[in-house]
């Protein structure tokens, strides 16, 4: 294979790794606003879950506020009921957040989102939040309807 081959190759594998933003609504951020969403894999939107599987969920957001302490609240949206979603690390300042928060800088939350094999297999909204010191939203994101 010569050198222009092996460069195209690269190319076309590095395209299928690269995450694809996500449309979100804006539910909600009081102390913080987003930039971007990304949810990996999801090679078409609305994002399909499997079950027994992780996606990462990467938000970029700039913080309008100081906090010490940054914590994900996850919930499913089924039939406009809010359903509690256990993740595995609730704890913003371990999911690439360096903490505190200061006001006014950017920051780049990372975490996974796993579906376990017992969920039912059905189209919800999943909504995001991440909260400061007085548990206000430094984001709250709702990535367009998922099917899990």
């Amino acid at each position: 294979m010569d050198s222009r081959t092996g460069l195209i190759v690269l190319l076309c594998l590095m395209g299928f790794t690269w995450a694809v933003p996500v449309k979100f609504l804006d539910c909600g951020s009081t102390s913080g606003k987003v930039s971007i969403v990304d949810i990996n894999p999801c090679p078409s939107q609305p994002c399909q879950l499997h079950k027994g599987q992780s996606s990462s969920v990467n938000v970029t957001f700039n913080s309008g506020v100081e906090s010490h302490t940054a914590t994900a609240v996850v919930h499913g949206i089924i039939a406009g009921v809010p359903v509690p979603f256990a993740i595995p690390n609730a704890d913003g300042c371990k999911s690439g957040i360096q903490c505190p928060i200061q006001k006014q800088q950017i920051y780049h939350y990372e975490t996974e989102l796993p579906v376990k094999s017992e969920y039912p297999s059905i189209k919800l909204v999943v909504e995001w939040e991440l909260r400061d010191d007085n548990k206000n939203d430094l984001f709250c994101i709702r990535p367009h309807p998922m099917h899990c």
